[in-house]
């Protein structure tokens, strides 16, 4: 008697478990499908866990971008007509053109950045406070190439002077060893279009139909 009393017991107790188990499993479920509500300072946003993907970036959070410059689209011709879209920081001030890169470690998801100067020029560029390593490209007022070379990083208060082409308007400068990549190698055509673009843009290349 005992002995079936004690296995009555144990199949309701395993009875009651396995219908606990379905329950909170249930709920569960419930609580994964329940849309997430984020506080902002414009009130409440809905966004649904399900369907919604969230933005994606490979920049390090620790990153330094460019600050304080526009962002502008431009465009480079190769000598073989390749088109080539991109999307430069803009240093357009002394200011601008003084501070460039230095202490960038990332350049986001622009290109590179163009020093834009309004009359022909020569100068000197150095890599004071600058860790990133870079290639610069130089164009003159025809907008066409006239030479480029790379830049070794420099932490120390003795930094290496390069010295310019003469008569150069625009200087980009981007990953060393990245100028090929962009289009700006000798023959190519540069123009910087003063129309905005926006980080995230993909550049891309097309044969140029004209």
């Amino acid at each position: 008697m005992w002995h079936d009393a004690w296995v009555f017991g144990a199949r309701w107790l395993r009875r009651r478990w396995s219908a606990l188990a379905v329950v909170l499993g249930a709920s569960a479920l419930t609580l994964l499908m329940i849309p997430s509500w984020t506080n902002n300072d414009d009130g409440f946003e809905f966004s649904d866990p399900v369907n919604s993907v969230g933005p994606t970036t490979t920049l390090d959070p620790d990153a330094i971008v460019p600050s304080g410059f526009e962002l502008v689209a431009a465009r480079t011709i190769a000598a073989d007509g390749t088109v080539c879209d991109l999307c430069l920081w803009l240093a357009d001030s002394a200011e601008q053109r003084n501070r460039g890169l230095m202490f960038v470690t990332d350049l986001g998801s622009a290109d590179g950045m163009a020093f834009r100067y309004r009359q022909p020029h020569a100068t000197r560029f150095w890599m004071k406070d600058t860790p990133l390593p870079l290639s610069i490209a130089f164009y003159g007022p025809d907008r066409v190439f006239i030479d480029s070379f790379d830049m070794q990083p420099c932490v120390s208060s003795d930094c290496v002077r390069y010295p310019t082409p003469t008569d150069f308007v625009i200087a980009v400068e981007t990953y060393q060893g990245q100028l090929g990549e962009v289009g700006m190698l000798a023959g190519s055509t540069l123009e910087l279009l003063d129309t905005p673009c926006q980080l995230g843009d993909v550049p891309g290349t097309t044969p140029n139909s004209g």
